[in-house]
């Protein structure tokens, strides 16, 4: 995706209070606030998330291009980051999930947005999912 089409749905989150239209009308996006791993620089990434309960999961899907994307860079190298969601935000680390438990969550993903299943199709490479786990204050 191009920054510039990143930053018209980064906008629009920001404007609608969370809630985006378009393609993405009834579906639910987060914000993911991160540090770029060889840049340093904040990076904000729009992606639409797997949210069953309490838990968050993202997809580092890329559009099907044969390598992971930036932000799953950043998240590996510094997984503490902030994730907006609604008209809220949280802190989070992020976790990547390996083996079943991937394969049943990204297997859900697809069943609510077959889109990722293109994704999958048009690359070799395996697309990690990474959960977002709330970082809880003491």
């Amino acid at each position: 995706m191009s920054g510039d089409w990143n930053s018209k749905v980064i906008e629009e989150f920001r404007v609608g209070g969370g809630v985006v239209g378009g393609m993405f009308e009834g579906v639910p996006v987060v914000l993911l606030h991160t540090t770029g791993a060889i840049s340093g620089r904040q990076r904000i990434t729009p992606l639409v998330p797997l949210v069953p309960g309490e838990r968050v999961f993202v997809f580092a899907s890329n559009a099907g291009a044969p390598n992971h994307p930036d932000g799953y860079h950043n998240l590996v190298k510094d997984p503490q980051v902030i994730v907006a969601f609604g008209a809220g935000g949280f802190t989070v680390t992020a976790r990547v999930v390996d083996g079943p438990e991937r394969d049943r969550i990204i297997t859900r993903q697809i069943e609510l947005y077959p889109n990722f299943a293109e994704c999958q199709q048009r690359t070799a490479r395996t697309i990690p999912v990474v959960e977002l786990v709330r970082v809880r204050k003491s």
